[in-house]
């Protein structure tokens, strides 16, 4: 591939009781001098550079842990910055959607406690907009949801306020940053990596000036990396730059190691056919296509993150994407996904019940995406990201029944024809939708105009695949205006079970092979 990727890979390392109290010193004196340099910045208005050669001299810093610091500073700043009309977004969205709740919503207790949600997304949207007017990023070293449970100390398990101290300050000092340069040997000189003939590293990390009572360097033998290791090896012979970030969490310490990605070759092939992918909260559907545009294969991987930690999360979307990036390594065919705002989905969860909410809550969309980008780099595999534009709508009715695919498979079907560059028509007149029911309603497709972009008609679609759905969920009992406004939304429609068309035509044997 013509572009480099940064990629990182971690190990932990065994520290002994003194290694570990120089470290958590490093980490002490790194996480002082980055809060002393932000407080002195936005108080003088100066950029960080103008800083550089005071602080060398009052902290020990050589000019190279300067610069990480200040890069590792930077980047939390524009972090901030950029999220900033995203968090906004998604707080105009939220409250929309909370005003919409309330209005329908006839429960008094539930109007209470929305009333009282919408009061805090206003505040929060307005201390955000202010934010952004000032051009002044706060950032909260340690971070705001533990700095917020000091003042609810017995419910978040802390005693006296001495513990949770304790636990703030460990948290606000519980990492560095080394940055590395492909002008320096081994691609840093703070932090000197080499490898061993047995496939583990040796590390040796230069202590900042004010820690020489511990000597120059401290170093770590036969580290080794379950994953990565030959891309650091291919690294080190092309002298490339290597950054290093040691964190400490509950088990001990951990070192990150980030680097350029080295060219891979494409082997995908553009007009083979290609993977289409639907992303789900508990699964990953999957539809292969042929040059044609024809199915050529489709499976379901389950994939539930709900309930699980982050390593296990991990391990699974790890798994899965494993699976579809071999798939398409042997057919040589390209990835199409999704390009989906999970932001804008997340700020719709005002009308779903708990259950859907907790678990679109933890849906790790954002690290699959990444997942699948990642792995099918490493392979060669071009990973192409489509618009999600009515898929589910164009799955439903064009593939569902026809192939006899769930609607995930029929939206990743879908995507890997609108990423090969195909146009969906419809290719029927009549649309044939299974209901939660076990039975299937059937109904008229509209009229399409030929002037407009075909995603009208889709739109259309939408609109009466929703109205027929509720129509048949809750069929008008005698009131008149229930019936005036579904003749107006709903085109008529026929509700059949789900085997009336082999009861009198196939044996009892083959009526539950129907597979939608």
């Amino acid at each position: 591939m013509s572009d480099s990727r940064q990629s990182t890979f971690q190990t932990r390392i065994p520290v002994s009781q003194d290694e570990d109290l120089i470290l958590a010193e490093y980490a002490v004196q790194y996480g002082h001098v980055e809060r002393c340099l932000y407080a002195d910045m936005r108080r003088s208005g100066l950029r960080m550079a103008s800083f550089k050669n005071s602080y060398l001299l009052k902290y020990g810093l050589t000019a190279r842990q300067f610069n990480a610091i200040a890069r590792n500073l930077e980047g939390k700043i524009s972090s901030i910055k950029e999220l900033l009309p995203l968090r906004i977004q998604e707080k105009e969205l939220a409250i929309t959607k909370a005003k919409k709740v309330i209005a329908k919503s006839k429960n008094g207790n539930k109007i209470h406690q929305k009333k009282r949600r919408l009061h805090k997304l206003e505040t929060e949207l307005e201390a955000l907009r202010k934010q952004r007017v000032s051009g002044d990023p706060r950032i909260c070293f340690g971070s705001r949801k533990l700095f917020r449970k000091q003042f609810n100390l017995e419910i978040n398990g802390y005693l006296p306020h001495s513990e949770w101290l304790a636990d703030w300050r460990a948290k606000r000092s519980s990492q560095f940053f080394v940055l590395g340069s492909k002008d320096e040997n081994t691609g840093c000189q703070g932090c000197v990596i080499t490898a061993n003939i047995d496939g583990t590293f040796n590390l040796k990390l230069r202590l900042l000036n004010s820690m020489r009572q511990h000597g120059k360097y401290l170093r770590f033998e036969n580290v080794r990396f379950n994953y990565g290791a030959d891309v650091i090896r291919q690294t080190l012979r092309c002298g490339q730059a290597i950054s290093y970030r040691f964190l400490k969490d509950e088990k001990g310490w951990r070192v990150l190691v980030s680097t350029n990605l080295p060219e891979v070759k494409i082997i995908s092939i553009r007009h083979a056919g290609a993977i289409g992918v639907d992303i789900n909260a508990d699964c990953l559907a999957v539809s292969e296509i042929d040059r044609f545009g024809n199915l050529a294969g489709t499976r379901v991987i389950p994939l539930v993150t709900y309930g699980k930690t982050q390593k296990q999360a991990e391990a699974l979307i790890g798994d899965a994407v494993k699976e579809i990036v071999a798939r398409a390594v042997g057919a040589r065919k390209l990835i199409v996904v999704e390009r989906l705002d999970f932001k804008k989905k997340r700020a719709e969860l005002e009308a779903e019940n708990p259950y859907k909410a907790r678990m679109l809550s933890s849906f790790a969309y954002k690290k699959m995406l990444q997942s699948i980008h990642s792995a099918a780099y490493r392979s060669g595999i071009e990973v192409i990201e489509a618009n999600p534009a009515y898929t589910s709508v164009i799955g439903k009715v064009n593939f569902s029944k026809r192939f006899g695919l769930s609607t995930h498979q029929g939206a990743a079907l879908a995507i890997a024809r609108r990423g090969s560059g195909f146009r969906e028509r419809p290719t029927t007149d009549v649309a044939c939708l299974a209901t939660s029911k076990g039975d299937h309603v059937t109904f008229p497709l509209p009229a399409r105009n030929a002037g407009k972009h075909v995603w009208s008609f889709w739109s259309d679609v939408e609109k009466s695949i929703k109205a027929v759905l509720a129509a048949h969920g809750r069929p008008p009992q005698g009131d008149p205006l229930m019936t005036r406004s579904l003749e107006r939304k709903c085109p008529p429609f026929t509700v059949r079970s789900r085997d009336a068309n082999r009861r009198q035509h196939c044996s009892a044997g083959v009526m539950g092979g129907i597979p939608w």
